[in-house]
């Protein structure tokens, strides 16, 4: 484990196995890059991070893996984006995948394993989602892997709605001469969402069981209705597949949602995001955990190379 000054915080570097994890925990607990160093030397990145010119750009890099807390992508309520209503009928703000991303965190536990952090909730968080709770991001690093928990406490006395998830940036394609086209991805689901411009779930594409990863139509697609907890995508033919795997159950929880999306055809990355449940669960209720008062819940997701 080594500690590495960065924009005047300190960046932690891990080595476990042909492994190499850095991340600023206390900046949204976020993990910024994973790469595999390969048997003939040459270094993989698994999970990609863009240069960035100061931390002012910092929660909104493409790059890492941010949190997305307590609810993931855009909320609508009765039609209107950007907020959500709860269970008492109050209409309040909600920004886009939440506020964890952008929030700070206290490192609880940083040692050669990973680390876990415990959000402080600021001004924008209060405004939000104004409960007595415990958010932690926890991470565990292995040689060809990771798993992440994110864990919710209810330290008040009313049930806490959440439906949170990961936003892995992971870089695609990773051999070069290799393009797009040449990915395969597999999730196995039933059924296929979108959301419209209201925030409703409407229907998604129809899509093959092994897809390429340059078909536009897995864009800002939801992928529900799971009948495994495994996505898996790789180049066509060769090893090094990667592996999402959502939860800890042999059939994940109903609503249990894979996000695939990317920025533009040539970006250096594409986003396979494990989430409780499709965006908006908060209205639409599919995918929406409540934790009852004195209770926790954790979601966990883990993510090999193999």
């Amino acid at each position: 484990m080594e500690k590495i000054p960065y924009f005047g915080q300190t960046l932690i570097r891990w080595s476990v196995g042909g492994s190499t994890f850095m991340a600023l925990p206390e900046k949204g607990a976020r993990l910024m890059n994973w790469n595999i160093t390969m048997g003939d030397g040459t270094v993989r990145d698994v999970i990609q991070w863009p240069e960035i010119a100061s931390l002012d750009g910092f929660f909104k890099a493409r790059g890492g893996n941010p949190i997305l807390f307590p609810f993931c992508a855009r909320s609508f309520d009765r039609g209107e984006t950007g907020f959500w209503r709860d269970a008492c009928g109050i209409r309040r703000p909600m920004p886009m995948h939440g506020f964890a991303r952008q929030g700070e965190f206290r490192a609880t536990r940083v040692d050669a394993t990973g680390f876990e952090a415990v959000l402080v909730p600021g001004e924008e968080a209060r405004i939000s989602y104004p409960f007595q709770y415990e958010f932690r991001v926890a991470y565990r690093f292995a040689a060809f892997g990771l798993t992440c928990n994110l864990t919710l406490e209810n330290l008040g006395d009313q049930p806490l709605p959440w439906s949170a998830g990961h936003h892995f940036y992971f870089k695609l394609p990773w051999t070069e001469g290799s393009a797009r086209k040449d990915y395969l991805i597999r999730i196995p689901a039933d059924l296929r969402l979108r959301q419209d411009a209201a925030g409703q779930l409407v229907a998604g594409p129809k899509l093959a069981t092994d897809e390429r990863m340059d078909n536009p139509a897995l864009i800002d697609t939801f992928h529900t209705a799971l009948r495994g907890p495994d996505a898996v995508f790789g180049e066509k033919g060769h090893a090094g597949d990667v592996t999402v795997r959502l939860g800890s159950d042999p059939v994940p929880p109903p609503g249990s949602t894979f996000v695939t999306w990317t920025q533009a055809d040539d970006s250096p990355f594409y986003c396979v995001e494990p989430w409780m449940g499709p965006a908006n669960a908060q209205e639409h209720k599919m995918g929406l955990h409540l934790v009852p008062p004195g209770g926790r819940e954790t979601f966990t997701v883990s993510v090999s190379v193999g």
